[in-house]
């Protein structure tokens, strides 16, 4: 009886610590992955660092402002200096001022605008397309003559969108990967060439 009770309490103590990602092992495991993302990155560790910065601003400056905050699903993502807004705004207006707010932005290159005109989708919607965003990962991964690794992915209602710093035959080569994932209904190259 004590032997099982110690089992049942390792195993709750287990569970609890997965659910809380509080592990070593967890902590451990998601450092090394993203010790190996960063070190298969084309941008200078000072870049990482201010593309990070240039996300947290523009995400907070949309969130500070009420009316972006309560009608609108925006998600702002940067690589190499290169803004993208992806989700939905129910009106020009608003998705108008979404992108003035990323373009004030004095570190951003270039922003991309690629917010729909509609209603924010699902949370249903949304997850299917973390879902997909994993499974165009993983495509990339196995793919030759790419290093998935330097490649940004993005999805939002289905629609694919592919930064980082390529070659064009490495770009051609990841968007024809992932255009053939099920489920991706279209692909948007947003690289920049290194040819």
């Amino acid at each position: 009886m004590p032997h099982r009770m110690a089992t049942l309490t390792a195993c709750l103590l287990g569970a609890l610590c997965v659910n809380l990602n509080g592990c070593a092992g967890v902590v451990v495991a998601g450092g090394a992955a993203g010790a190996a993302s960063v070190a298969s990155d084309t941008r200078t560790t000072g870049t990482i660092v201010e593309d990070q910065a240039i996300e947290f601003r523009i995400a907070n400056a949309i969130a500070s402002d009420q009316t972006l905050a309560s009608k609108t699903n925006i998600s702002v993502t940067s690589y190499n200096l290169m803004v993208l807004l992806t989700g939905e705004a129910p009106t020009a207006d608003l998705r108008s001022r979404v992108f003035n707010i990323a373009r004030e932005d004095k570190k951003a290159k270039k922003v991309y605008n690629e917010v729909q005109i509609a209603g924010p989708l699902p949370l249903k919607a949304r997850n299917y397309d973390s879902w997909l965003t994993t499974k165009v990962k993983s495509a990339l991964v196995g793919t030759k003559d790419i290093n998935a690794l330097s490649i940004k992915v993005v999805t939002s209602n289905t629609i694919v969108y592919l930064l980082g710093v390529v070659s064009r035959k490495q770009g051609q080569i990841a968007a024809e990967t992932a255009s053939k994932v099920e489920g991706v209904t279209k692909v948007v190259k947003a690289f920049e060439y290194t040819d």
